[in-house]
């Protein structure tokens, strides 16, 4: 396993996060939860990123009873607070103080942890002033509770603005979670230059696009049994906007590359994401054990240009480049 920095900090990270999204607790039993994460410590993960909405608090439990018994100092524990939990109050979402002074005192106790490493807004909320969202979260970390803090999906605007009330408040902004992958490249031109300048890494997730890039779903062909295409928990709607025979056939042209590459089509996708330099982790997850095996062997490698160019000929022109969709939702999911 291979570690970076993540953003302008001194915490380094394992290039491959594992994280719990649509798995622990949903699509997964907790036993089969159990031998993934065990597959991913053996393989040398040390990151684990996961959110208090997952399976509605669920996920975050599980976690915890897994990494239970770990050496605390060894790991980095992500987690993340805005979308509704609980009985998804009036309250019960968002990034307001109360939220967050409630949200982060229940992902503690289901992780079974002291602190998290880092603790995430999960959108940018528009209803809050960031002021308010910024100062909690200063709050939080002056309390111990976390030691740095990140975001996911926010815009370059939102990334300047909440990294300059960061600074004032004395607590380092570092990171931001955005979908990337060869299919999905909207913070490239606008998110990924802002982040730059500003000291902040990228954690991405799906980079396999929700596993469109293995090349397992084939134009026309029936959907593999027990795939993410074929779950009804959440799954299924989150890989639709792949699901096109167009780029499912575009997929295909992928194998040779990552043949030539000494690759599987997943390493090769996961390893595309970290060939930018502003990424720091390749957000993985997994229902089989295999698949963690399989998706590290991607920490380390180096594709060449013309890997890469080919890469983008094969897939490019399909690819999703609009920096307007990053963005957060205009209201708050109450």
């Amino acid at each position: 396993m291979e570690f970076r920095y993540l953003g302008n900090s001194g915490l380094k990270i394992s290039e491959i996060t594992y994280g719990n999204w649509l798995t622990h607790g949903s699509q997964v039993e907790n036993d089969v939860a159990t031998h993934c994460v065990h597959a991913a410590l053996d393989e040398g993960i040390t990151t684990f990123d996961t959110a208090d909405v997952y399976a509605n608090t669920v996920a975050e439990e599980v976690l915890g009873n897994v990494l239970k018994g770990q050496r605390r100092q060894s790991l980095e524990i992500f987690t993340k607070v805005y979308f509704p939990t609980g009985p998804k109050g009036h309250n019960d979402t968002g990034l307001s103080r109360k939220h967050i002074m409630e949200s982060i005192e229940g992902s503690l106790r289901r992780l079974q942890t002291d602190y998290v490493d880092l603790y995430q807004a999960h959108r940018f909320d528009v209803e809050t002033p960031l002021e308010e969202t910024m100062q909690a979260f200063a709050d939080v970390v002056r309390a111990g509770k976390a030691l740095y803090i990140g975001v996911s999906e926010w815009n370059a605007q939102q990334l300047r603005e909440g990294h300059a009330l960061a600074k004032e408040l004395g607590i380092s902004l570092i990171s931001n979670q955005p979908q990337y992958s060869m299919l999905w490249r909207v913070i490239e031109s606008e998110v990924v230059p802002a982040s730059k300048e500003l000291g902040i890494s990228q954690i991405v997730w799906s980079p396999v696009a929700q596993g469109v890039l293995t090349g397992k779903y084939r134009p026309g062909g029936e959907l593999p049994a027990g795939s993410r295409a074929a779950d009804s928990k959440g799954g299924a709607e989150m890989i639709s906007r792949f699901m096109r025979d167009d780029v499912l056939a575009a997929v295909q042209l992928l194998e040779p590359i990552a043949e030539d590459a000494g690759l599987t089509m997943a390493q090769l996708a996961v390893a595309w994401v970290l060939q930018n330099p502003n990424v720091a982790s390749a957000l993985i997850g997994a229902s089989r054990p295999e698949q963690v095996r399989d998706n590290v062997r991607a920490a380390g490698v180096t594709l060449d240009e013309a890997t890469m160019a080919r890469v983008d000929e094969a897939v490019g022109r399909l690819a999703e480049r609009d920096p307007g969709k990053t963005r957060s939702p205009e209201a708050r999911l109450a």
